[in-house]
């Protein structure tokens, strides 16, 4: 019978796997560090498959250490590193580029320009966020608008956004689920939290798109 919990804290620098008995015991713990890229100053990237490889290298290990067969986890939980945000393919999840990490800066000038036009107000009052590089909706903006036909390959429905804890669902159940959580999504600038959905509204001002995500 099931009786573990396969907990995934995927972080800024690491990925760790914890395997947790229904006593809340930890029996095994295992983590393995990846690269941190830094193409210009301000700009932080992740390679998405490195940390994919991460998870596929300390699910086991931990699995191993714990003594436990992998039918007798109960559950997988994911906790991640919020803004950080990818988009991939969905026709086999290929990464169209590294994730832009959530201390990146890139962004600061597209922020500066909502500020400017007068949009503070509109994404507090649906997000409950300041406008900021921070936050996951310019970083998914900047992608579309620098990837080589990316913008055109998302209207097309061929492209899926998310944080690291969507891309890591999309992998674990082969392509099968495109989810996040409202803690997530709060994080985007795109979800509303009077309503508890996504907000189509925030999608079109910050040059998404659809709210097909």
């Amino acid at each position: 019978m099931p009786q573990y919990i396969l907990a995934i804290d995927q972080g800024t620098t690491g990925t760790t796997c914890l395997v947790v008995d229904k006593k809340l015991a930890v029996k095994a713990k295992v983590t393995q560090e990846y690269r941190q890229i830094f193409p210009k100053p301000g700009w932080v990237e992740h390679d998405l498959e490195e940390i994919w490889r991460t998870v596929q290298q300390v699910v086991p290990a931990a699995l191993k250490q714990a003594g436990v067969k992998p039918k007798e986890i109960a559950a997988i939980g994911i906790t991640n590193q919020r803004e950080t945000t990818g988009i991939w393919e969905r026709d086999g999840g290929r990464p169209i580029h590294n994730a832009i990490v959530w201390q990146c800066r890139r962004t600061a000038g597209v922020c500066a320009e909502l500020k400017k036009a007068g949009k503070e107000r509109f994404v507090r009052e649906r997000s409950g966020l300041v406008i900021d590089p921070y936050f996951s909706a310019t970083k998914a903006a900047w992608l579309l608008d620098h990837v080589k036909g990316a913008r055109a390959r998302a209207e097309d429905g061929e492209l899926a956004f998310g944080t690291i804890d969507t891309f890591l669902t999309w992998r674990l159940t082969g392509g099968q689920a495109h989810v996040t959580d409202a803690s997530n999504a709060s994080r985007t600038l795109l979800f509303n939290i009077k309503k508890l959905a996504w907000d189509p509204a925030s999608f079109l001002m910050l040059k998404i798109g659809r709210a097909h995500v």
